[in-house]
């Protein structure tokens, strides 16, 4: 099932980006095989990012399983790799002997800086990527920059990246008989994300340091309020129809908003808003502005959201193995997309992809035993 049936891809084991990419493609059809080392832990049928692909365990240091690497990667559309530059050159699998095995390959190369610049030999993770792009800067408090995770850097910059690049790749490569690399840098990617944010500042609507502007949590009307309880709502009814269904279920006097606009007015409006919030738990709060377009949520915990109205309306969440994991996304509506067999441990498709490739029962034996 899905979009991308047909379409064979091999996977490079890594971490982070790499296979979140790899789930991505299995989740829209694609087959996805996961090149593993054979050395290092046996792998678990509860990791949710190594859903929908099958794996081969090989000893990347014996030339006799590069050569087989080889052979996958000329029945193959697109390769994912996550190592730093000049890795796969050294275990003779770099983008120009690949290529010369497969001209139509995408070759996709996952990495923080990029395979240029001064950064690109060195060691890094999402927190330092996203640093240089500006965007930590703008996420946070008034006091001090915070992480979003690491969602912006190695998923939304990286690996969510790499899955669009290799796609148009794919594409050209269709069109074309050319294949090419994809030089995917989370430190790109991240800056990317930035665009809109970019643009309000360019145009002089984002001038104000972090927390004074108006979707860092500056203004009253977009940002996050403690309940009674505890609990958190998210609030953000940026347009004037919207601001005017908010401060109905509050029970608020429009009159009393009308400057909503001046940001040296915002500190004491968010006071305002806060002091009532707190009359009320989340969940009351949540039930008045039910069915409105007040655009205020309540701020759900991981535990929380899967059992949320909408989300169990759309399949949002599914559970397997005990875990409780995001369905595949987007939807598509003539071919759905699936989530693909639970992970399977390290190298327990070795022996099956191998003979589907043609190999011999002599080559299997010294890739596997030897």
């Amino acid at each position: 099932m899905g979009p991308l049936q047909g379409l064979k891809v091999i996977e490079m084991a890594g971490i982070g980006p790499g296979p979140f990419c790899a789930m991505l493609l299995a989740d829209m059809g694609a087959e996805v095989w996961r090149v593993e080392r054979r050395e290092g832990p046996p792998g678990s049928r509860r990791d949710v990012m190594g859903r929908g692909r099958r794996s081969i365990a090989l000893d990347l240091k014996n030339p006799a399983a590069t050569r087989a690497v080889l052979r996958l990667v000329e029945r193959a559309d697109a390769l994912i790799e996550g190592f730093r530059p000049g890795v796969m050159e050294r275990l003779g699998l770099g983008p120009d002997v690949c290529l010369a095995r497969n001209p139509k390959l995408a070759y996709g190369r996952m990495t923080g800086w990029g395979q240029t610049g001064p950064l690109a030999p060195l060691a890094g993770h999402d927190i330092n990527y996203i640093a240089i792009t500006g965007a930590l800067d703008a996420i946070g408090t008034k006091d001090t920059p915070v992480a979003p995770l690491n969602l912006v850097g190695d998923f939304g910059g990286g690996g969510m990246l790499l899955a669009m690049g290799l796609m148009a790749a794919m594409l050209h490569a269709q069109r074309t008989g050319q294949g090419q690399v994809i030089d995917a840098a989370m430190s790109d990617g991240a800056a990317q994300l930035m665009a809109p944010i970019y643009g309000m500042k360019g145009n002089g609507r984002w001038q104000a340091p972090r927390g004074g502007n108006m979707l860092d949590g500056g203004a009253p009307y977009y940002g996050v309020y403690r309940c009674g309880c505890g609990g958190f709502l998210a609030v953000g009814p940026l347009e004037p129809q919207f601001f005017a269904e908010f401060l109905r279920r509050l029970q608020l006097p429009e009159g009393e908003f009308a400057d909503r606009l001046k940001p040296e007015l915002w500190p004491a409006l968010q006071a305002r808003f806060a002091a009532v919030f707190l009359t009320r738990t989340r969940d009351e709060w949540a039930a008045i502005f039910e069915g409105s377009d007040a655009c205020v949520a309540p701020v759900l915990t991981m535990d929380e959201a899967p059992a949320h109205a909408h989300n169990q309306a759309r399949g949002t969440f599914f559970e397997r193995e005990g875990i409780t994991q995001p369905a595949p996304a987007p939807r598509f509506s003539a071919t759905p997309s699936e989530p693909g067999h639970p992970a399977r441990l390290r190298g327990e498709d070795s022996r099956a992809i191998l003979e589907e490739t043609g190999f011999t029962a002599t080559e299997i034996a010294e890739l596997l035993e030897g």
